[in-house]
């Protein structure tokens, strides 16, 4: 019988759900103080996931919940990022 692996959850900062890693994107805040999209989720940093949805992306823009979380200013550049990201796939 084959073992059933467990899939990783993780929240939105937007939304509050809990939500497979996998359906959520990372946006990290390295200890320089950059900011950027980690689509490996692997990088280094404090790392903080938004729903792949563009009204959630809009939402995250709107209140600052990006930078509530990460505790610096979000270039409107990383939002764009993200929206490309999203619709690219």
């Amino acid at each position: 019988m084959a073992k059933k692996r467990k899939v990783p959850l993780r929240k939105c900062v937007v939304t509050q759900e809990m939500m497979p890693k996998g359906s959520l994107i990372r946006v990290v805040k390295t200890k320089e103080g950059e900011v950027f999209v980690d689509p490996t989720s692997k990088r280094n940093g404090r790392g903080a996931y938004v729903s792949k949805d563009l009204q959630v992306i809009d939402k995250a823009e709107k209140n600052g919940a990006l930078e509530k979380q990460l505790e610096i200013k979000i270039p409107q550049e990383i939002y764009d990022e993200l929206r490309k990201q999203i619709e690219g796939e």
